[in-house]
């Protein structure tokens, strides 16, 4: 029998990652529903018998531990951002049939109950834990956000926001899993790989634009589990294979914060405008759905480096 090469075994494992990858972007996008063995066993082309130890040995999390703690990240952000809905909805939103199982779990993973979160949810959106540790009304898509610094009590960071209606957005993607540290050294690397395999295929053109979707909440997920996906527009459906994997974003109503930055840094200022200033003050709250930085321009090719950057928050009334 012929011996594996490097390059085989490298392909073998992209293989499993981007299936894997599909499984994710799979439960991320029903919550609400079973996500049973069978389902996503089959979403990932392994067998039931295979597919548990596969996901628990490239995730270094069992499925169940895995699902419930999505869940539970996804629940304590609509707890918080949602103060109209029950904590019963939100239970069934994220597909618990009774609201007892939700609340044992909740505590289980946060140390305080559901309620407690509500009661103790402060003007300056913090709330605080058994342990003191303070969790933030903050989004979930940037580094360091607490440390963003003010001047009095205004934002160093002030952007124009428009809510609109998009159209879905297609686009291929390379999957971070890690620190927020790691994902700035490993970020241009990652993009020069999306970029040249889109230019192989013709896919690139000057619609084209690069955007990173922030799944996990640092707050709530260790750095190490901390998911990015580094993504590219692209206009039609496209074959993916080995580590590069496929997304949609769904069409609806979004807000869309337009930024004009100094530095990367800054960008963590763009994002604390957005929940800190304008939401509080919009008549809206946070849908369902991806949130995604998009970026408008090279700052290379700026006069002043400057970094355009777009967010996307889907939202609904209040």
């Amino acid at each position: 029998m012929k011996s594996m090469t490097g390059s085989d075994k490298s392909m073998t494992y992209m293989e499993y990652i981007s299936r894997i990858n599909r499984v994710q972007d799979y439960i991320e996008a029903n919550l609400r529903e079973e996500l049973s063995l069978d389902t996503l066993a089959e979403i990932s082309g392994f067998s039931k018998f295979h597919f548990h130890r596969i996901f628990s040995g490239i995730v270094k999390e069992t499925l169940l531990s895995y699902i419930n703690r999505i869940r539970m990240e996804r629940a304590i952000s609509l707890l918080l951002h949602n103060p109209s809905q029950s904590i019963t909805e939100v239970a069934m939103m994220l597909g618990f049939s009774e609201s007892a199982a939700f609340s044992r779990l909740f505590k289980k993973h946060f140390g305080m109950s559901a309620s407690e979160v509500r009661q103790k949810y402060s003007k300056n959106c913090q709330v605080d834990s058994k342990n003191g540790k303070a969790i933030h009304l903050l989004p979930s898509y940037n580094e360091d956000i607490t440390n963003t610094p003010r001047k009095g009590d205004v934002m160093l960071v002030k952007g124009n926001v428009e809510v609109r209606m998009i159209e879905e957005i297609k686009a291929i993607y390379l999957r971070h899993v890690g620190s927020n540290e790691e994902l700035a050294v490993a970020f241009q690397g990652m993009m020069s790989r999306l970029m040249n395999w889109a230019n192989a295929r013709d896919l690139l053109n000057n619609d084209s634009k690069p955007f990173a979707i922030y799944h996990d909440n640092p707050e709530f997920t260790a750095q190490g589990n901390l998911k990015t996906s580094i993504c590219l527009t692209v206009s039609q459906n496209v074959d993916v294979d080995s580590e590069i994997g496929k997304i949609v974003i769904p069409s609806g109503k979004y807000a869309i914060g337009h930024f004009e930055v100094d530095e990367p840094s800054d960008h963590a200022a763009a994002w604390n405008y957005i929940y800190g200033e304008w939401l509080p003050n919009s008549g809206f709250q946070p849908d369902e759905g991806y949130v995604f930085e998009m970026y408008m321009n090279d700052p290379m090719t700026h006069p002043e480096k400057k970094h355009f950057i777009d967010i996307y928050l889907p939202v609904k009334p209040l």
